[in-house]
């Protein structure tokens, strides 16, 4: 049978907790660039749309996910705080 202390080591991730919470955060700026990118066909599949050149769908939503995937690589090289004993 295994001992409380014994628990506890199985317990231990690789990252902290709050690394875990900035990778979620970092996942839905992700996930909000591309909702960004979405939208701008035409009605008329003959005609073509000028909507898709829009400066939401060409520069603000790639920055948004180059954002993200930054913000995801510091949430993983982000040191955990260390608990006092």
């Amino acid at each position: 049978m295994a001992t409380k202390n014994e628990n506890k080591e199985k317990l231990n991730f690789a990252l902290g907790r709050e690394n875990y919470k900035l990778l979620a955060i970092g996942f839905a700026i992700i996930v909000i660039g591309f909702l960004l990118m979405l939208g701008g066909k035409s009605d008329d599949p003959n005609v073509f749309s000028e909507k898709i050149f829009s400066f939401r769908r060409i520069t603000l939503a790639p920055i948004v996910v180059l954002a993200g995937f930054a913000f995801e690589i510091w949430a993983i090289m982000k040191k955990p705080k260390q608990k006092e004993e």
